[in-house]
């Protein structure tokens, strides 16, 4: 593999760097950066003014279903998918069958994640808080940081003890990971499909309520704070109450991250006035209030990362009642132009601010190597295209599923390729 990309626009917020330059990819290597370099006939030249150079953005909420549930989503699928939308990386959460709870299964995961679509993408285990995700027995921690694990979380679950939440800060500290946490107070939303309110009362559904979210956030701060040394995220954050618990968490110096789902910061619960199902997730949309708290969080750094929950369910699964319908939703494909139309174009972040939230800064969170983009090192780059309008169609996804609530939507920005691991995937 010989490139020659030229003139594109290199933002790199590791480096500081925002200009123009020109790179020459050898064998995955990046061989020679600067402006108006030449290159012989031997190199694929690849025209990229106008267009922009990122390192390699990672999903760190991803669910790829395998195994258990291959019928959803594959690894191999899972990742072209995420190759589609400009991801050289993702984090699986371990809601499997059986859950990633062991060394057998982390290690399957991520050695399979090293050879599917040629290894292209970079597949990284969330292994199981608990075993099982039960909430009863701490899962053996660090055999599963041997085998690949990157953070901790029972995802599609609180860890609803404060004792096991206790002890899993307390071991996690010792690798420098985070326990990630689904924030719900479970004994708060038996049985609910939206975010409560007025609209849910309007539409007579049983209701998820925002202080379930707060409180459990909340108790886990109150944790944080005896537990110094741990490291604590907050997965698809979506109240103003729990930014404000973060935000607050932050500021007396405590190691707590969160992320944020472009569905939340795009959506609110009015989208369920029409009864899609793929407007079902959890937690749910919440108020338009809550929304511009989350932009706010993403302007003033409160919110760390975007990152998908990438939820794929069949068709079948998704064709019934509301109530009766799993959550979640697809979003590999949507992510970075739902980002750039909402977040970039209405100047609620730079384009650098947001590469800091789609690479840069999941990368820190997680303890992974920090992508260097200089002579002599791989070329792990993602490829965008800020300025091209297009339609979503689901019926175009890479994803087996196709379970989004933003079909026909009209978006600007959008991934043109990516370079990892010796491998490039353009256009």
């Amino acid at each position: 593999m010989k490139l020659h990309l030229k003139g594109g626009r290199l933002v790199d917020p590791v480096s500081g760097k925002d200009e123009s330059l020109d790179f020459l990819i050898v064998d995955g290597q990046i061989e020679k950066v600067g402006k108006n370099l030449s290159a012989d006939g031997s190199y694929n030249s690849v025209e990229m003014r106008g267009k922009v150079i990122a390192p390699g953005f990672i999903d760190m909420h991803v669910h790829l279903r395998e195994p258990g549930f291959e019928h959803k989503e594959t690894i191999k699928t899972g990742c072209t998918a995420a190759a589609a939308g400009g991801f050289t990386a993702v984090c699986c959460m371990p809601n499997t069958n059986p859950a990633i709870d062991d060394e057998s299964v982390a290690s399957y995961v991520h050695e399979k994640g090293g050879t599917v679509c040629e290894g292209i993408v970079d597949v990284y285990p969330i292994a199981a808080v608990t075993k099982g995700r039960e909430g009863v027995e701490l899962a053996p921690m660090a055999e599963l940081v041997e085998a690949g694990a990157v953070g901790f979380s029972d995802d599609g679950s609180p860890v609803a003890s404060a004792e096991i939440m206790r002890r899993a800060l307390e071991y996690s500290s010792m690798y420098g990971i985070p326990i990630i946490q689904h924030a719900e107070e479970s004994t708060m939303t038996q049985g609910g499909c939206m975010n409560e309110g007025l609209t849910s009362t309007r539409l007579g559904m049983a209701g998820i309520p925002p202080v379930a979210e707060e409180l459990m956030i909340a108790r886990d701060i109150i944790l944080l704070r005896y537990v110094k040394k741990a490291r604590y995220h907050v997965a698809h954050i979506s109240t103003r109450g729990a930014l404000d618990h973060v935000r607050k968490a932050k500021k007396e110096g405590l190691k707590i991250t969160c992320e944020v789902t472009p569905h939340h910061f795009t959506l609110t619960e009015e989208a369920v006035s029409g009864f899609d199902t793929n407007t079902k997730m959890n937690p749910p949309l919440r108020t338009d209030d809550d929304r511009a708290a989350l932009m706010e969080g993403l302007r003033d750094g409160t919110i760390d990362v975007i990152a998908t929950d990438h939820a794929p369910h069949t068709i079948d699964e998704k064709e019934v009642e509301y109530t009766q319908a799993p959550f979640g939703i697809v979003g590999l494909e949507t992510a970075v132009g739902l980002s750039i139309t909402e977040v970039v174009e209405k100047k609620v972040l730079t384009l650098f601010q947001l590469i800091e939230k789609l690479s840069t800064n999941p990368r820190r969170i997680l303890s992974l190597p920090i992508i260097k983009i200089a002579e002599g090192e791989p070329a792990n780059l993602t490829l965008l295209d800020p300025s091209v309008e297009w339609t979503v169609n689901i019926g175009s996804f890479h994803s087996k599923s196709k379970n989004s609530p933003f079909n026909g939507w009209r978006l600007k920005g959008r991934a043109i390729g990516i370079l990892n691991n010796g491998k490039a995937l353009l256009g």
